[in-house]
């Protein structure tokens, strides 16, 4: 048994401290507490507290020692704010980069409107949960305070989904969205339905009253099209489609990038999704917005036509990565909106910067990426103006920013 005392919180969420051979890491620790346990491979995998932090608090769900989604549901809100800023700040000083960064927004427990659920058959019954901390094992977790309740009151469905298309040897995936039809599920890595278990799948969906069941890629049944609002506009989401964590989050992101972007106008939307930004900001300027799933784009095109007083818009189908927006294609565009997925957009970054776009709306689900591309268009000629962290996965590690870039 060793003992060390945890210096700071990695990006990950776990304690580290220093032991004999260097760095040791330790879940659910905090920076200044004493703890000791037995270290293998640099980790302390059962860490007990003989210090504890005046950060330490009582996690509010129950199955936090077991399920892997939370990591820092022990700490503080005031302190899990502030690490969030220090990711978002330590990734941006790795590239020289000094900015004030605004007040965390977080979302309120209870309010995550999508997840997905691992099912799995046993010999009594169904598993229906969450992975735990680095662990294949499925934990069940029917009071999770993340979720939005709606996504709770799906579980009996779940369950009867599950004895129609898992197996005792693999894992079905679970996507469930809250919307205003109700719940959409999409079923996926599932076992083809055979003819009488698609009528049973429907019986599932009336008697629990689910927007939508889509079955590996197939719907199966609607009761009411699944439809969200993204900025007051409806949409009809497609199966598994990506949505903001939640409704408070999407709405810090949508202000930020809003707020950045002001009048001006044309504006271009890459990596556009469904239209979180591109359909409130139609409602003001002209938009072309470029996605690389046509789904997507089909939702919102439909959803613009369908919109009353908005502006003209038009949508693309491209891969931004093997395809970035070309200079001479951005010309004459006002600002742009940049909402790429974890990797970043290097290469479309380039092209904004050489383009000359006066004013460009950066967000990031990735402060390392956010931060690598933020440099270049800083060594480029842009200022950053600003950069609001958003905090909608709420006690884990995953950070959002929305940052305002100028030419200076």
């Amino acid at each position: 048994m060793e003992q060390i005392e945890i210096t700071r919180l990695g990006a990950r969420g776990d304690g580290i401290g220093t032991g004999p051979d260097g760095d040791v890491f330790a879940a659910r620790t905090l920076p200044g507490e004493l703890v000791h346990g037995e270290i293998v491979d640099g980790r302390m995998g059962a860490p007990k507290i003989d210090r504890p932090s005046g950060m330490r608090v009582k996690p509010v769900c129950p199955h936090y020692s077991r399920c892997g989604g939370c990591v820092v549901q022990h700490a503080s809100d005031g302190f899990v704010a502030d690490w969030k800023r220090e990711i978002v700040a330590r990734a941006l000083g790795a590239h020289g980069i000094e900015a004030s960064l605004r007040t965390v927004a977080t979302s309120a427990p209870g309010s995550r409107r999508r997840a997905v659920y691992g099912l799995k058959r046993t010999k009594s019954g169904v598993q229906i949960g969450f992975h735990g901390r680095a662990d294949a094992t499925i934990v069940d977790a029917p009071d999770c305070a993340v979720l939005h309740p709606d996504l709770l009151s799906v579980r009996g469905a779940l369950a009867e989904l599950a004895l129609l298309g898992a197996s005792r040897k693999g894992e079905v995936r679970a996507g469930v969205t809250v919307t205003e039809g109700g719940v959409d599920v999409d079923i996926r890595e599932a076992k083809p339905l055979e003819p009488a278990r698609i009528t049973e799948a429907v019986a599932v969906v009336h008697g629990h009253r689910l927007a939508r069941l889509t079955w590996n890629g197939e719907v199966v049944a609607q009761r009411r099209p699944p439809v969200i609002r993204l900025g007051g506009v409806p949409v009809q989401v497609p199966p598994g489609a990506f949505l903001q964590a939640t409704e408070y989050g999407e709405a810090a992101l949508r202000a930020g990038v809003e707020e950045a972007i002001g009048d001006a106008g044309p504006v271009v939307d890459l990596f556009a999704g469904c239209g979180t930004f591109a359909l409130p900001l139609a409602r003001r300027v002209p938009v072309r917005a470029f996605e690389g799933e046509q789904e997507l784009l089909d939702a919102l095109h439909a959803a613009w036509r369908a919109g009353d007083g908005m502006r003209p818009l038009t949508v693309e189908r491209r891969d931004l990565f093997r395809r970035p927006l070309l200079p001479l294609e951005l010309k004459g565009v006002a600002a742009a909106v940049i909402d790429p997925p974890r990797a970043g957009a290097e290469a479309q970054m380039r092209c904004l910067a050489e383009a000359r776009v006066p004013l460009i709306a950066s967000v990031s689900c990735n402060p390392v990426t956010f931060a690598r591309d933020t440099a270049l268009l800083l060594s480029s000629g842009y200022r950053l103006d600003w950069v609001q962290v958003v905090d909608q996965f709420r006690w884990s590690s995953h950070v959002e920013v929305v940052a305002r870039l100028s030419l200076a």
